[in-house]
């Protein structure tokens, strides 16, 4: 979590540099509305890839033995173009989402914070736990979950992993005098409300990525200065913001920046002790790509991954080998493990 905190941190200069291309991401539903599919290109300048994530959002998995988040991330050489990463992307969302609420939080929230609340009882909950942990000294944790049996299970988790968090029998109970609040929810209608907020609250955003999903009550937006990872995401994606603004309850200029201009010093971050910051994050491509360029490099560093010859020479005779990455002798397992590329 610490290593790709710092890569969303680099992710996030490079976008608002103009060193990523990315295309809006597309999802198609099912006609039952079950889950759908998205795919999300992307081109880095810094580090130099392209890849791009395909994965399936299944929401009904919560307490199954699969991810609600399902699918793999490509990773491509910038030069032939040849396939040279699989990496999973229930992984791969599970971690970096939670690493660039950690880099946004690392910047906007108090230095002081140590109250956390988190509305949400699943994968990110949990990844988001540890990603707050990372970034500051949390020394309260308080859960809510529209399943009060999956919250107690949540904390009872938590706490056979060192961490002690308490339940709570509503949001608004979870979120009171919180420093920092990570919304981590499937919901197409708000669970935090602005009324609740108290001054100097840093918020995490996260669940409501497409249109459709809303997690924040117009009040939210109407108290905050609110910062993205991506402008063009946020005015296409984020209900969070486009309800309010259609609203007429916020104009364009509550948004403040994307964290990548924070982080160059464009624009400023946290300007008081009492000031009501949010994060609204989308998880854009750019994050996937980095993320699976940062597991290749140290794969390929460690000598770790299970590697197979994709090219069009195989089965035409000559030494394969050759044509292998360099320095990789031969298809192997991690053993112990899944293999990382």
């Amino acid at each position: 979590m610490g290593e790709c905190i710092d890569v969303m941190d680099g992710v996030f200069r490079a976008m608002s540099s103009g060193e990523a291309i990315l295309p809006l991401r597309q999802a198609v539903w099912q006609p039952d509305r079950k889950g759908l599919l998205v795919t999300m290109p992307a081109y880095l300048g810094s580090p130099r890839a392209i890849g791009g994530k395909f994965i399936t959002v299944f929401n009904g998995n919560l307490g199954s033995r699969f991810e609600s988040h399902q699918g793999a991330v490509l990773l491509f050489d910038c030069e032939q173009g040849q396939l040279l990463a699989i990496v999973d992307a229930a992984t791969i969302t599970r971690v970096r989402t939670a690493a660039a609420s950690g880099a946004a939080t690392r910047v906007l929230a108090r230095r002081d914070a140590r109250d956390l609340a988190i509305l949400g009882s699943g994968t990110q909950a949990s990844s988001h736990l540890q990603a707050m942990h990372e970034v500051r000294h949390v020394e309260r944790v308080r859960v809510w979950s529209r399943n009060a049996g999956h919250a107690r299970r949540f904390a009872e988790k938590a706490g056979a992993g060192g961490v002690s968090v308490d339940p709570m029998g509503s949001a608004q109970e979870a979120v009171a005098d919180a420093d920092v609040i990570c919304t981590t929810t499937a919901s197409t209608e708000p669970v935090l409300m602005g009324r609740w907020l108290s001054p100097g609250t840093h918020v995490n955003a996260v669940g409501a990525s497409q249109p459709g999903f809303r997690e924040l009550d117009s009040e939210v937006l109407a108290a905050c200065s609110l910062y993205t990872d991506r402008r063009e995401s946020l005015y296409a994606e984020a209900d969070d913001f486009r309800v309010p603004l259609r609203e007429g309850k916020i104009d364009s200029g509550r948004l403040k920046g994307e964290m990548g201009e924070v982080l160059a010093g464009e624009v400023l971050g946290r300007t008081s002790e009492s000031e009501i910051t949010v994060f609204k994050s989308l998880g854009v491509a750019a994050e996937d790509v980095a993320s699976a360029h940062h597991v290749y490099t140290e794969a390929r560093r460690r000598g770790l991954g299970t590697w197979v010859d994709f090219s069009a020479e195989r089965g035409l005779g000559g030494d394969r080998q050759d044509r292998r990455h360099p320095g990789v002798h031969g298809p192997r397992q991690v053993e112990g493990g899944a293999p990382l590329p």
